[in-house]
């Protein structure tokens, strides 16, 4: 199985997609403007606690306060607000945490207004980003995730990851990070780590106190609602997560991204460098890996699955409703039991790839097809659990109830992602009124004479539907070439699918976008306007 991971820069951030086989398996988008991210660290102050709730709300700069649940907080909270608050008071607090002398823990059925006060200052870890209309998720149990290793700052517990089976290799590992680790600090060992040698694991933990320690420094100085350890960009953190031997290429078409995430897997898999790649092509990394027509075939409210069938996914605020459909399957099988399980076999795999797309969490309900055979619902729920272990996100995954329906739950941490799929008509904008859209041809025209003889632009660039591609450049003598011999400038021509019929842009020769006024668009507010006078 071949995994390539995509990454499209755009003006608003950075679009990630994970390809299996070709096939979009994840997309992210991860925006410029977010300042807060699963795993980010920052100084907040304590606006209100709440008895009732048994937890606290927490300014940490977003626009609504964040949450804190009292079984966030971990047992040695009282041990990190001390230490805070030397670090703040006292200059030269050491990084290092063996020095410290541990407080008693906090009762585990204890209150919330026993540990904080209102106006106190904490150190709080993101755990799930803003969702809808809730702030972020905090917790007090401050880690720091590395390649193989996880950091836990004040404990002295090492766990290893349940899905390393082995007795042995679990103890080998064990025993590795507790000669290793400093005092007072406990590490959880990651499934990745099985199999690799010391000088590898104490690489990513000196990375991680050297993390650690940058955070302290900020520390002292930092004012409340300040960053004090940032997370990884979404990126780099994918690559950290699931970069292995079955990686065959890493595609980024920005230059100074390239350059970034090439540090980065020099830092933690050097190895792995002959697989970066800079896409310089003309057409978009996403329109030049098909990614552009899976992401609109895929995010609408019904995804077809091979075969006929097809799902219909619906959202509300308490659940995911997926529905399974036979579509016109229902023709190519005498027995209705086996055109049921066929459908049901296939749905289950697109069910399990549209959760890790969409990053669907929290409750889904799936309606498979009616299946009267109880080994045959065992096959499905077999397949769904055999899809799911490809997730990184946590889940369960219950049997098939007598009515036909699977229940899942998937931790959600981030919001999930949503595309619209659908498209305001061209022609009218959304607006109603029509204009010829065989106008778009000489606002194009227009648009070329204009920048080739007043701007005195060269090597630009046109972006056209696929339609007007074949328009401008088929025929010997296409319109393309016809520009080319009165202007003696060549203009690239290319297709770009996320474009409607009516839509075009143009790029200058450093490929900045070109503002235009589109006389087409001026056809149409006159047209507006001429409506509004006869009103």
């Amino acid at each position: 199985m071949s995994n390539e991971l995509i990454i499209n820069s755009t003006q608003d951030g950075e679009r990630i997609a994970l390809l299996q086989d070709k096939r979009l398996v994840e997309y992210h988008f991860d925006r410029n403007d977010t300042n807060y991210s699963v795993g980010d660290i920052f100084l907040g102050t304590v606006k209100k606690v709440m008895p009732g709730l048994n937890a606290a709300f927490i300014d940490i700069g977003y626009t609504k306060d964040a949450f804190l649940h009292y079984h966030d907080l971990g047992e040695n909270v009282k041990t990190l607000n001390k230490y805070v608050k030397m670090v703040q008071t006292q200059k030269n607090t050491s990084a290092k945490l063996g020095p410290i002398k541990f407080e008693p823990v906090i009762d585990k059925l204890g209150k919330m207004a026993d540990v904080l006060k209102k106006g106190q200052q904490v150190l709080v870890q993101i755990v799930k980003e803003p969702i809808s209309t809730k702030g972020p998720r905090l917790s007090c149990e401050i880690s720091l995730a590395g390649r193989y290793l996880v950091l836990v700052p004040f404990s002295n517990t090492v766990s290893v990851s349940k899905k390393i089976v082995s007795k042995e290799e679990r103890t080998r590992l064990k025993r590795l990070i507790t000669s290793i680790k400093p005092e007072n600090f406990g590490v959880i060992i990651r499934t990745v780590a099985e199999g690799r040698e010391v000088a590898e694991l104490d690489k990513d933990l000196r990375s991680m106190l050297a993390t650690w320690e940058e955070g302290i420094a900020t520390l002292r100085t930092a004012k409340e609602r300040d960053k004090v350890i940032g997370e990884l960009g979404r990126s780099s953190s994918m690559l950290r997560d699931i970069l292995n031997e079955s990686f065959d290429s890493i595609v980024v078409d920005d230059p100074k991204l390239h350059e970034e995430i090439k540090t980065y897997i020099e830092t933690i898999a050097p190895d792995k460098l002959k697989i970066l790649k800079h896409h310089t092509g003309k057409v978009k990394a996403f329109e030049h890996y098909n990614i552009e027509k899976q992401l609109k075939s895929l995010f609408g409210k019904t995804v077809s699955i091979p075969g006929g069938g097809y799902l219909v996914i619906e959202h509300t605020e308490a659940l995911h409703v997926i529905d399974v459909n036979s579509g016109n399957k229902s023709n190519s099988e005498t027995d209705q039991e086996a055109t049921a399980l066929n459908v049901n076999l296939t749905a289950a795999k697109e069910v399990a790839r549209q959760l890790r797309l969409r990053d669907l969490g929290g409750i889904i309900v799936v309606d498979f097809i009616d299946m009267k055979s109880a080994e045959n619902r065992q096959k499905v729920q077999d397949v769904v659990k055999e899809e799911m272990k490809k997730d990184r996100s946590k889940y369960t995954v219950l049997p098939i109830s007598k009515f036909g329906l699977m229940q899942i739950t998937r931790q959600r941490v981030r919001p999930e992602q949503n595309i619209v799929t659908g498209e305001v008509c061209p022609t009218c904008g959304g607006s109603g009124k029509i204009s010829a859209s065989i106008l778009v041809t000489d606002d194009i025209d227009q648009t070329i004479e204009d920048l080739l003889t007043r701007q005195n632009q060269k090597n630009i660039t046109l972006y056209v539907h696929p339609f007007l591609h074949a328009y401008y450049t088929k025929g010997i003598l296409s319109r393309q070439r016809k520009w080319f011999l009165k202007h003696f400038k060549w203009v690239h021509v290319m297709k770009d699918t996320a474009l409607a019929l009516t839509e075009f842009r143009v790029m200058d020769e450093h490929g900045d976008e070109i503002e235009l006024k589109s006389a087409y668009a001026e056809v149409n507010g006159l047209q507006d306007r001429a409506v509004e006078t006869e009103e």
